[in-house]
């Protein structure tokens, strides 16, 4: 039985995908069940291709392809949706993540007496990014943190560990990977934080710019805000004809 889905948003990785993957059999494969799902984010550079070879003498990996680029927030709902795990990991595609970080931040989902708690997030310690982006994440994280009280510092690091029913229970928004802290703790779950390393890209580009991340994340702040405040405060409990009334 699979207890672990590792789903992995990617677009244009070829030159990253297969050392990724043989890092993730090598980290998990001692210590749990797990699939391996890459969502293919509509690439175009031949990683779907390798993919394929590589699903012939790797039966824990699955294959999942959009028609058109829809970025990462779609590509890690569309990988949890299909997902055969209760618990689910995310990384990035292009190998920044280590996954040999894995272990550590599935664990805490994996202790008895664990109930309350929903999601684990990677928190990156000597991040290896150009300057530009590193001040850039840096405000960004900051602003985020005031207006949402999210108690996280880190929210665009991709590692991280959540549990299946609790992810697909959150309304859906693109971008929304980067707001998750806050979107559990509304559902009144905990959030755990694990210090996680980083690495340099191996190879390839990134496909977002600190503008385009900058535009996109002011409207989404304020949604994110306004979820918040909108959030369900009543909880429902069954009544039982045997129980006496209080």
């Amino acid at each position: 039985m699979t207890e672990v889905s590792i789903v992995i948003p990617a677009r244009n990785e070829a030159s990253n995908i297969e050392a990724l993957l043989d890092g993730i059999d090598a980290a998990c494969a001692p210590v749990c069940d797990y699939e391996v799902i890459v969502v293919d984010d509509a690439s175009d550079d031949g990683m779907e291709a390798i993919l394929r070879a590589r699903m012939a003498q790797a039966p824990r990996l699955r294959v999942l392809r959009h028609d058109r680029s829809g970025g990462q927030s779609a590509a890690v709902h569309s990988g949890v949706r299909v997902a055969r795990g209760g618990i689910i990991c995310t990384l990035d595609g292009d190998g920044q993540n280590p996954p040999e970080e894995l272990p550590r931040l599935m664990a805490p989902l994996r202790v008895a007496g664990s109930g309350d708690v929903g999601l684990v997030a990677g928190q990156r310690v000597g991040r290896q990014d150009t300057l530009s982006k590193k001040l850039a994440s840096k405000f960004a994280n900051g602003l985020r943190a005031r207006i949402l009280k999210d108690g996280t510092r880190d929210t665009g690091c991709g590692l991280k560990a959540f549990r299946r029913e609790a992810f697909l229970a959150l309304p859906y928004f693109d971008h929304m990977h980067r707001y998750l802290p806050a979107l559990f703790a509304r559902d009144g779950w905990q959030v755990a934080h694990v210090d996680v390393s980083h690495r340099a890209r191996g190879g390839g580009r990134s496909h977002y710019s600190n503008l385009q991340r900058g535009l996109v994340g002011i409207v989404d702040l304020a949604g994110v805000a306004w979820l918040l405040k909108r959030r369900k405060k009543s909880r429902p409990t069954e009544v039982f004809a045997s129980e006496k009334a209080e």
